[in-house]
């Protein structure tokens, strides 16, 4: 199996637990750290994914349509031609074109009129869990490749919140890797709403650790998706600019920190440990947001984006 790269869940727990005894002093242990240059999250001259990307889902198990739909439009938005109340979703995928595609090996190239647009290609249904309901993370390639990715695409493998995968919760909320001999990236992202909401779908569910501020109301009105699109928008962000472990990352290929892992908890300007960061905040609902999607339908809250010219967190709001 190709080297896999997971969403940081450690990386947040340890920022909540700093944040649990004193907050000033967790913040200023973060102001005073000054990384060293070999430590800076950085492009390997490697692929990334650009121009036309065609996403294939696999949906294992039990999700209803209005579930469903929360994802979908989500990927739909990143590159709508349907204009979107800013912030927008669009924006923060362009805001990846910026910061890491356009800098990539072979863009100029291709000019900079090379949109990289995401299509929705298919979507296919396993709710019966055919592999059963508690997957090893050495299954997660073979159900990728049942998406059918094309080359240069994702398949993206999502899980019901009745299915156990190797290290959810414990160790990650998801991860990225590359389908052998497809030339394509797969992501897998579990639904946390009944294992692990606390660690999983935060700010939207109380921290399992660290300070107990209230939680946030979802977009959607359901914790478990609205995670789930967060955890997704990380680990799609990480499988375009790093589709094959040689594009842009920070640390050892094994445990590597990329464009929305290197910036764990950061939703918002002034965010820190156990505080997502100012957000928007929907009149009628009262749910926390901080990007809209194509024809402001839907609402999502979206991770910030490392930026490596800077070593700063990008965030929409």
């Amino acid at each position: 199996m190709a080297a896999t790269h997971s969403s940081h869940l450690l990386a947040l727990v340890l920022l909540l637990s700093l944040a649990h005894g004193s907050l000033g002093a967790g913040r200023r242990l973060m102001e005073l750290y000054t990384p060293q240059p070999s430590e800076l999250l950085t492009y390997h001259n490697g692929t990334v994914l650009r121009g036309a990307i065609p996403v294939s889902v696999l949906w294992y198990g039990r999700f209803t349509p209005a579930q469903k739909a929360v994802v979908s439009d989500f990927l739909l938005s990143l590159t709508s031609a349907s204009p979107a109340p800013t912030p927008s979703v669009s924006q923060w995928w362009d805001t990846i074109d910026q910061l890491y595609l356009s800098k990539a090996k072979g863009a100029a190239a291709q000019g900079p009129k090379t949109i990289t647009q995401v299509a929705l290609a298919r979507q296919i249904s396993d709710e019966r869990c055919s592999l059963g309901k508690s997957l090893k993370l050495s299954q997660l390639p073979a159900l990728a490749a049942r998406a059918k990715p094309s080359k240069g695409g994702i398949a993206l493998v999502l899980t019901a919140e009745d299915v156990a995968v190797e290290g959810f919760c414990m160790s990650r909320c998801g991860l990225h890797g590359s389908v052998a001999g497809a030339r394509a990236a797969y992501v897998w992202v579990g639904n946390s709403a009944s294992q692990c909401p606390g660690q999983c779908a935060w700010p939207f569910h109380k921290p399992a650790y660290g300070p107990q501020a209230p939680a946030l109301a979802p977009p959607s009105g359901d914790v478990g998706m609205d995670g789930m699109v967060m955890n997704v928008a990380s680990m799609v962000a990480g499988a375009v600019t790093n589709p094959f472990g040689d594009g842009f990352y920070q640390g050892p290929k094994g445990a590597a920190l990329e464009a929305c892992t290197a910036c764990p908890g950061v939703y918002g300007s002034g965010a820190y440990p156990g505080y997502a960061g100012n957000l928007a905040v929907d009149a009628t609902t009262g749910a926390s947001y901080n990007a809209n999607g194509a024809s402001g339908r839907k609402k999502y809250l979206l991770p910030a984006l490392f930026d490596p010219a800077t070593s700063t967190c990008s965030t929409l709001v």
